[in-house]
Order: structure tokens, then C-alpha cells, then sequence
């Protein structure tokens, strides 16, 4: 078996021209366009210039790179999506163009998996050429994303299924062409076998949004696009339920761990830039007679980022590796993907405090990035599973195997450990002391 940490210079290649185009042409986006809906909105005003760029990027084979050949995509591993997702992690654009925008990507496998011929028709083929978006509508208010609390319920009458509840931070639903909604069809029975997915077109009499919710201060109430939806009598087509009836539980689970990450993946990106500008800030500014970067302080803040971005994306890249190797989401794969996941927050508030620190008041104003990085620290927190969740899920996996001590003492105990070593070389021992 043999281990290698260098890319394909060919690929390389394309990462080059990735690093460059994102910097030059997609990353000028996010000063200009600084909207919450503005990446996503098929119809915004960012759409004249983000079509063009999405042309180029498809002319040159990179669209939807996460998608299988069988979709129209290259049929990356994830171990080279990991690469292409740090060069996007740096502009929140650059999933937009490049065709890989959750909650859009998870949709179209979901899609793609359990879809019917007409649900994918209607809706997979739009959303694979970035022509509509789409809502992922899981969560409520009084449950968070534990689906043994969901109260939202679906029931069956006639060939439609009748809506009636609330879903909380649904992502995109203000701009969304439909929404995939996770509903209790059976409340007698455990979420895994009693809820189903069911596709809701937007508008559809009954669902309302109450009001949009951003991440982070925002200065008006209902500006940024999660949405707190009430259904109320929404009625669907039976033919939208979105794989087996009853299965929803299941259906959720088979598109959450290619989100959580790629997530991390973006995540690694975006520390990079965080530790460019703090390298840019130390060497650029003066106190006390001497550069920041001279101060041995600064020098720590320096190594201690670098190290822990360098542990951090290898990790990544090490779950990316296992899921090529093991073609889906095996035991080790979920070990993985959750410790990352649940690494994730404490990274970035690691380093973009660093960061905000170094710059003084500048990072904590709105005139450089720092700040907009600084909200995503709780929201890796908590989107896609809370950390607490995934620590527990790699701890009783860590301890599954693990077998108590056979007696008062632990097998590492040295007196113990000690007798028995003697006994071992007891023979050899008597030898030389005769």
C-alpha cells in the first residue's frame, strides 16, 4: 500500500486556472453584490454577470463536478472535489458558478437517487444547468433537527397529501422553484419508519412564509432567505412524495454526508484566506519600532493557525480518501465525516479570531471580510448536525470495540505489567545472573 500527497499535474493544472478565475472574476461578486439572496436568486441582479461566468466554467468542464458522468458531471472522487472546494470556500459566489451550491447539490442526488421519471423531468434537469434553485425544508422551531420531535404532519387524502404544520430555516425558500419537505405521514410509529418527503412547488396554496431569517445581525427583520414556513392545508399530488412512503428518515440520511463535507471542504478554503490576510496584516504593519511579524506573540498566532488549517485539511482530505475507497458511506466514512464536522467550528474560531485580533479594529469593522467569516463559526456549529451529535457518534464508534479491563487493575497498570514482563524474559534474565 502506498501513500502520496502529490496531484496530477494535469489536474493541477485546472486547480491553477480554478485559483486564478475565482480570484479575478467571482470573488469582485462579493463586494458588489452583498445581499443574502443575491448568489442564489435565479432572477437577481448578480444574474447577468454570474451566467456568463458559468458558461466559461462549463466550456471548460467544470461544472457540477460533483455529479456522476451519468448526470452530465466528471466524476470527481472527493478526494479532487476537496481540492476544488477549498479554492471555492474563498468567495460565496464561487459555488454558484461553478455549480455546486448546497442545498442545490444534495437535492439533485436525492433527485437523482429516489426521484420518479416525471419528478425528474420537472425538476432534476432545471436544477442540474443552475436555471432554478431549490429548498431542503427539515428543521422546526420547537425541534431543531431532531426528526423524533418533528410535529409537522402529512395525511394522505385521496390522491393528495394534505400539509399542515411549521418548518424552521429552510434555506432558500424565498427564491426556490420548490421545496423538498421532510412530513410525519405516521405518528404511531418511529420517525425512520413514518415520514416521507414530499415535494412542494413554490407558491403552493397553504405554504406561507412567515418571514426570512438571516445569519448574523441584519439590520431588518425578515432580510436574509431561511425561511420560517407554516403550511396550513397545503395540498400536493400524491406523486410528490420524493422516494418511498415512510422513508424519509432514510432518504434524509443519504444526502447529509456528501454535505457535511463538502462543507468542511469549503471550510478549509476560507481559513486559507483568513491566514493570507493575517500574513498580509503582520508583515505590513508597524508598532513598537519593529514589524508585527517580528513579535514572537504574532509569530505563535502565525504556526499555531498554520498547523491547525494543515491538520484540519488533511483530515478532510482523509475522509474524501475513504469515501473514494469504500464507494459510499461505510461505518469508518461516518467516523470521519462527523469528527471533521465536529472539528469544523472550533478551527474557525481558532483562526479567524487570530485573524480579527492581528488586524485590530479594522477586522472588527465592516471593512474588511473577518466579520462575515466570524458568523459562519456558530453556523458550522450547528447546520447539518449540531457538534455535540457528531462527538457522540465518533465516541461510541472510537469505544465500540473496546473491551473493559479483566480485572481491579487496568491492562496498562505497571506492577501488573511488570510481573508479567518478567515471566516473559525470566529465562533469558536467570542466564545472566548465573
Amino acid at each position: 500500500m502506498s501513500w502520496d500527497f502529490s496531484t496530477e499535474p494535469e489536474f493541477q493544472a485546472e486547480l491553477d486556472w480554478m485559483r486564478e478565475f475565482v480570484r479575478e472574476e467571482v470573488e469582485p461578486l462579493d463586494l458588489v453584490f452583498r445581499g443574502p439572496a443575491d448568489p442564489f436568486d435565479p432572477h437577481g441582479a448578480a444574474r447577468p454577470i454570474i451566467r456568463p461566468l458559468q458558461q466559461v466554467v462549463k466550456r471548460r468542464g467544470l461544472w457540477a463536478c460533483h455529479l456522476g458522468p451519468e448526470l452530465g458531471g466528471k466524476g470527481f472522487g472527493q478526494v479532487k472535489l476537496g481540492l476544488i472546494n477549498e479554492i471555492l470556500g474563498r468567495s460565496r459566489f464561487a459555488p454558484v458558478v461553478f455549480g455546486t451550491q448546497a442545498p442545490d447539490t444534495g437535492n439533485a442526488e436525492i433527485l437523482a437517487r429516489f426521484g420518479t421519471h416525471d419528478q425528474k423531468a420537472q425538476y432534476l434537469q432545471p436544477l442540474l444547468d443552475g436555471d432554478i434553485v431549490s429548498c431542503y425544508s427539515m428543521t422546526e422551531p420547537q425541534a431543531g433537527s431532531d426528526p423524533g420531535e418533528f410535529t409537522c404532519l402529512a395525511r394522505r387524502d385521496g390522491d393528495e397529501w394534505v400539509i399542515d404544520g411549521e418548518k424552521w430555516f429552510a434555506s432558500h425558500a424565498c427564491v426556490a422553484e420548490f421545496l423538498i419537505v421532510m412530513a410525519i405521514t405516521d405518528p404511531d410509529v418511529a420517525v425512520h419508519e413514518g415520514s416521507t418527503m414530499l415535494i412542494v412547488p413554490n407558491p403552493t396554496p397553504g405554504m406561507e412564509i412567515v418571514r426570512n431569517t438571516a445569519v448574523g445581525p441584519r439590520d431588518e427583520i425578515g432580510s436574509g432567505v431561511h425561511g420560517y414556513i407554516r403550511f396550513s392545508d397545503c395540498r400536493v399530488p400524491a406523486a410528490n412524495a420524493l422516494g418511498p412512503v415512510g422513508e424519509g428518515f432514510k432518504v434524509a440520511q443519504s444526502r447529509l454526508g456528501g454535505g457535511r463535507i463538502h462543507h468542511a471542504m469549503r471550510t478549509v478554503g476560507m481559513l486559507s484566506k483568513a491566514l493570507d490576510m493575517m500574513c498580509e496584516r503582520v508583515v505590513s504593519r508597524r508598532t513598537k519600532g519593529e514589524r508585527l511579524a517580528d513579535k514572537q506573540m504574532v509569530q505563535e498566532k502565525i504556526a499555531d493557525s498554520y498547523t491547525q488549517i494543515l491538520q484540519f485539511r488533511l483530515h478532510v482530505l482523509y475522509a474524501a480518501w475513504l469515501l473514494d475507497r469504500d464507494q459510499g458511506y461505510s461505518r469508518a466514512v461516518r467516523r470521519e465525516i462527523s469528527a471533521v464536522k465536529a472539528a469544523m467550528p472550533g478551527v474557525l474560531k481558532d483562526v479567524v479570531y487570530r485573524a480579527l485580533h492581528l488586524h485590530g479594529s479594522l477586522g472588527m469593522s465592516n471593512e474588511t471580510p473577518l466579520m462575515d467569516m466570524w458568523q459562519y463559526v456558530p453556523e458550522m456549529g450547528i447546520v447539518d448536525g449540531p457538534t455535540e451529535v457528531h462527538k457522540v457518534s465518533v465516541a461510541r464508534d472510537i469505544l465500540r470495540h473496546v473491551e473493559p479491563s479483566p480485572g481491579v487493575f487496568p491492562t496498562y497498570h505497571v506492577p501488573t505489567a511488570r510481573e508479567a514482563a518478567l515471566r516473559k524474559f525470566a529465562q533469558v534474565l536467570e542466564t545472566q545472573e548465573a
